[in-house]
C-alpha cells in the first residue's frame, strides 16, 4: 500500500478546515446505558421507508423479519422457525417460531405478517423495496396466504435466487414485522411495536435515540450471528448519541461521554491506538464508496468523458489518501469480502493521463465545468470529491465541488438530480444486490445510474440462477461491461474500525458495517 501523497492530501485537508465543530458536555459512564455515537440523526422509525444507513442500524435493534443475514452473509430464519421452498422455486413456506411476542405482549401470528406485508406493498407508503416484489425488479409476489396462525406461504411468479436475501436487506427494514398498534387510528405511522431485543424509548431529535431492553424478548439459541442468532440485550438501555463532528466524538469517547464509536475516521487511528483505556476492533465491510455519474446529463452522456475521468484518477494514491492507507483500492461494485470477488473484480487499471486527454479530444470536450456533489457528513465522501477534482484537472477536466447537507444530497441522489456525485452505499451481501442498487430503468427509478439493456439482462439472469459458477460468470461479464460504460467509478470497500471504552466488553463488527448493541456488556476493566 502506498502512503498518502502530500500534494493530494494537503488539498483535502485545506478543504476540511471548513468543517464545523460541535461541543459536547462531558458525561460520566452510566452502568445501565450503553452509549453509541451516530454521526447524524435517523430519518424515521418506519422501516424501509424514510431511511438511510443510520436509520437502518438503529431500527435493526427494534424490528425483526422472517429471515436475516448471518455473519457470513448467508440468510437464516429469524422470526421463522423454518423456511421451505417448493421444488419449482416459486413457493416459500414459513413456519413461525412459537413464543415470540411483540413489545406490547401480543403474540406473533401469521396474520401480523400479512398485515405488515400488505402495508409494505401499498404504493402510497413508498417502501424502498416495493419494486423488488411487485414485478418491476425481482420475481413478483403474486400471493401471500396464512393457512393457519403459524404458517405463511409466499407465491412468486418465477423462481428467484434472491427472494430471501431481499427480505433480509436492512435497507428494506429487514421486512420487519410490526403490530397493528404501530399505526395511528387513521393509518399513519406512529412508532414501531415489534419483536426485537430493544424497543423504542425516547427519540429526542438531533440529540439521541434511546432504546429500552425488551424483557420479554425470545432470543434464538447459539452465538451471536449477524442480524440473527442470540441477540442478548446485556444493558437495560442503549442510547444512540448524535455527534456529527468526528473530533467531538473522539473527545466524547476519551472523556467517557460515550462508550462506543463504531466507525472512527482513518486519520484518527494513531491517536485512538495510543489510548490504554480504549479497545479497538477492525473489520472489512461490504460498504462501497465511489463516484456516480448522471448518464443523461448533456455532457456526461458521452461515455468517453466518463472513461477519461476514470483514467485521470490514480486510484491507489486516492484511496490511500482517503483511508490513510487502511483500505486497498477496488474498482468493483462487488465488495472485497464477497466470495464472488475474483480476479476481474480485483483488477485496478493504472492512471493514464495521455489516454484520458485523447478521449476528451475525441468527445469534443472544451473545458465545460463538471459539478461533483458531496457532503461533509461522511469524511470519505467529501475527500473523494476533493481528490477527484484535483486529479482530473491534470487531464484538463474542469471540476467543481459543491457541498450539501446529507439530507439534500440523498434527495438529489434519489431524484437523479446531479452531474456527478461522491457517494457511499451501505452493504449489499450478494453481488446481484450490489449491481441492483445501481442498475435499473431510470424512468421508473431515477436513483439508478446504469440503465443499459445488456446490464439488465445479465443482472436478471444472476438473480434467477442459484449455481455459483454460472453466477460468477455473469458477474464477471457485468464487471467488464460496467468498466467499459463507466456509469460510476467505485473506489474501495470500507474497512470499519471501532473504538470502545475498555469497560464496554463484547462489541464485534461485521461485514454489514452497522453497530450491534446486543452482546455488549458494561463491566469494570
Amino acid at each position: 500500500m502506498t502512503t498518502a501523497p502530500s500534494r493530494w492530501l494537503s488539498q483535502a485537508l485545506a478543504m476540511l478546515a471548513g468543517l464545523c465543530t460541535a461541543g459536547l458536555a462531558q458525561a460520566q459512564p452510566q452502568a445501565d446505558t450503553l452509549r453509541i455515537r451516530l454521526n447524524a440523526d435517523i430519518r424515521s422509525t418506519d422501516p424501509g421507508v424514510n431511511r438511510d444507513n443510520n436509520t437502518d442500524a438503529v431500527m435493526m435493534h427494534v424490528l425483526e423479519g422472517l429471515v436475516a443475514y448471518r455473519e457470513d452473509a448467508s440468510v437464516a430464519p429469524l422470526l421463522a422457525q423454518s423456511v421451505t421452498p417448493s421444488a419449482d422455486g416459486k413457493t416459500y413456506t414459513f413456519k413461525l417460531r412459537q413464543g415470540v411476542k411483540f413489545h406490547n405482549g401480543a403474540p406473533l401470528t401469521a396474520d401480523d405478517v400479512l398485515f405488515a406485508w400488505n402495508r409494505y406493498m401499498a404504493p402510497a407508503n413508498n417502501w424502498r423495496c416495493l419494486a423488488e416484489f411487485d414485478g418491476r425488479g425481482l420475481a413478483k409476489v403474486v400471493k401471500v396466504d396464512a393457512p393457519d396462525a403459524a404458517t405463511v406461504v409466499y407465491t412468486l411468479d418465477k423462481p428467484s435466487a434472491l427472494f430471501l436475501a431481499t427480505l433480509a436487506r436492512v435497507d428494506c427494514g429487514g421486512t420487519g414485522i410490526y403490530h397493528r398498534s404501530s399505526l395511528e387510528v387513521d393509518g399513519k405511522w406512529r412508532e414501531p411495536v415489534a419483536t426485537g431485543p430493544y424497543k423504542l424509548g425516547e427519540w429526542k431529535r438531533g440529540q439521541y435515540i434511546e432504546l429500552l431492553r425488551n424483557d420479554g424478548y425470545a432470543a434464538l439459541p447459539g452465538p451471536r450471528d449477524g442480524n440473527t442468532g442470540a441477540k442478548i440485550a446485556e444493558t437495560p438501555k442503549v442510547r444512540f448519541v448524535i455527534i456529527p463532528d468526528a473530533s467531538a466524538a473522539k473527545a466524547a469517547l476519551f472523556s467517557g461521554g460515550i462508550d462506543l464509536n463504531y466507525d472512527i475516521n482513518d486519520e484518527d487511528m494513531a491517536e485512538y491506538k495510543g489510548r490504554k483505556d480504549v479497545l479497538m476492533e477492525t473489520q472489512a465491510t461490504m460498504n462501497v464508496q465511489g463516484l456516480l455519474f448522471q448518464t443523461r446529463d448533456p455532457l456526461l452522456k458521452d461515455a468517453r468523458i466518463r472513461r477519461a475521468i476514470a483514467l485521470a484518477l490514480d486510484m491507489p494514491e486516492l484511496v490511500a489518501a482517503v483511508t490513510s492507507g487502511n483500505a486497498p483500492p477496488s474498482r468493483s461494485v462487488v465488495p472485497t469480502p464477497s466470495a464472488f470477488y475474483k480476479k476481474p473484480q480485483a483488477a485496478v487499471p493504472p492512471r493514464n493521463l495521455a489516454l484520458a486527454k485523447k478521449l476528451l479530444a475525441e468527445a469534443g470536450y472544451k473545458g465545460e465545468p463538471i459539478k461533483i456533489l458531496a457532503t461533509k457528513r461522511y469524511n470519505s465522501v467529501f475527500n473523494i470529491a476533493v481528490l477527484t477534482q484535483a486529479m482530473v484537472q491534470e487531464a484538463g477536466i474542469k471540476a467543481e465541488v459543491e457541498v450539501l447537507d446529507w439530507a439534500t444530497l440523498l434527495d438529489r441522489y434519489t431524484k437523479g438530480n446531479y452531474q456527478a456525485m461522491a457517494f457511499t452505499f451501505s452493504a449489499r451481501l450478494d453481488p446481484a444486490l450490489s449491481y441492483e442498487m445501481v442498475t435499473g430503468p431510470k424512468d421508473k427509478q431515477p436513483r439508478k445510474v446504469w440503465d443499459e439493456p445488456l446490464a439488465h439482462e445479465l443482472l436478471a439472469k444472476s438473480m434467477e440462477t442459484s449455481d455459483a459458477a454460472q453466477r460468477q460468470a455473469l458477474f464477471d461479464k457485468l464487471e467488464a461491461r460496467m468498466r467499459e460504460d463507466v456509469p460510476a467509478i467505485f473506489m474501495y470497500s470500507a474497512v470499519n474500525t471501532s473504538a470502545a471504552r475498555s469497560y464496554a466488553r463484547g462489541y464485534k463488527g461485521w461485514a454489514l458495517g452497522t453497530p450491534r448493541a446486543w452482546g455488549v456488556a458494561l463491566r469494570a476493566p
